[in-house]
């Protein structure tokens, strides 16, 4: 399944530009709020930057584009530097799906205006796609992220919850997680797992940022 339909040429340019601020914006903010919390590792490293080319991953880039899933670069996180190692993993694990979403959250306005308020004309028609994807690939990124399978953020955010008897029997199959993960993605089975959680969350969470700004617009406009 990919995570566009039409023409793969006419739609590349908004999916990479769309794809670069998504996953830019997720591994910053990882980094960020690590070295907030006293875990200096990402920044050292140099992760601790909005340059796309220090958190793109090229194969996970382009599996993204051509079968709907992929990852950037994982920033490195110690938590044993933090200054409230389960607290502050949690936190660090939630920022990057909140990136995305205030991202998406962000963009919505702007989709809508292109759309509907500034005219017709190819410029605007151009911009109107390019925030249309930005919102609809940072929302997926959203979803995506909290799926509750390694290396994904919703399982770390589940391992930082649970008791330390439980996150010792989790890591003892965390290994099979990446199979567990790319079997359900790749085969039929995802057709009725992941694919209708991923589609129910982003036609939720889109619908409501376009609602939401919508009635705002239609106050003022």
């Amino acid at each position: 399944m990919s995570i566009f339909s039409g023409d793969f040429l006419a739609n590349l340019p908004f999916l990479v530009i769309a794809l670069v601020i998504g996953f830019t914006v997720h591994e910053y903010a990882h980094a960020y709020v690590a070295y907030k919390f006293g875990d200096s590792t990402a920044a050292k490293q140099g992760r601790l930057t909005l340059n796309p080319a220090s958190h793109l991953d090229p194969i996970g880039t382009i599996l993204i584009l051509i079968a709907g899933f992929g990852w950037a670069r994982p920033v490195p996180v110690n938590r044993f530097n933090l200054r409230r190692p389960r607290l502050h993993s949690i936190l660090v694990s939630v920022a990057g799906p909140l990136s995305n979403f205030v991202v998406a959250f962000i963009a919505t306005p702007f989709a809508i205006l292109f759309m509907y308020f500034l005219g017709d004309s190819a410029v605007t028609t151009f911009f109107a796609q390019l925030f249309q994807t930005i919102v609809y690939l940072n929302v997926l990124l959203f979803v995506f992220n909290l799926i509750p399978l390694p290396p994904l953020d919703g399982y770390r955010i589940i391992e930082d919850l649970v008791s330390p008897d439980i996150r010792a029997k989790m890591s003892q199959y965390e290994i099979y997680g990446p199979i567990i993960f790319i079997v359900l993605i790749v085969t039929p089975i995802g057709d009725y797992t992941i694919w209708p959680f991923l589609q129910g969350g982003i036609r939720t969470i889109s619908v409501a940022f376009y609602t939401f700004y919508d009635s705002i617009f239609l106050l003022f406009l």
